[in-house]
């Protein structure tokens, strides 16, 4: 079976014992080729994993960098990726709790 380019959305936390530390979340979006939905999911929580861990931060803090969930998981919308294009949606109902949680919206 081919593989097909698939989109993966992972959500992470990093985290601090450190007095005053506020949890941080990142999104990231990744491509991942995969011969299904089913095993591009598998791939997308296998490097998810892969990226916890602890390091230190500029003043000496350890932060935890811990994968939260494999959001989504979804066929990029055009195979043929070499020409650009769309990669990507996704729906929602309320645009109040969007617009509270993206920053960059602009009215």
């Amino acid at each position: 079976m081919a593989h097909r380019p698939f989109i993966a959305i992972t959500l992470y936390v990093f985290t601090s014992d450190s007095e005053g530390y506020e949890p941080l979340y990142r999104e990231d979006v990744s491509l991942i080729y995969a011969e299904s939905e089913e095993h591009a999911r598998e791939i997308a929580e296998v490097n998810s994993r892969a990226e916890q861990g602890t390091h230190k931060n500029e003043t000496g803090d350890d932060i935890t960098l811990t994968p939260r969930a494999v959001i989504d998981v979804s066929a990029a919308l055009t195979d043929d990726l070499s020409a650009g294009g769309d990669l990507y949606s996704r729906h929602f109902r309320d645009f109040d709790a969007y617009s509270k949680w993206e920053t960059m919206l602009c009215d």
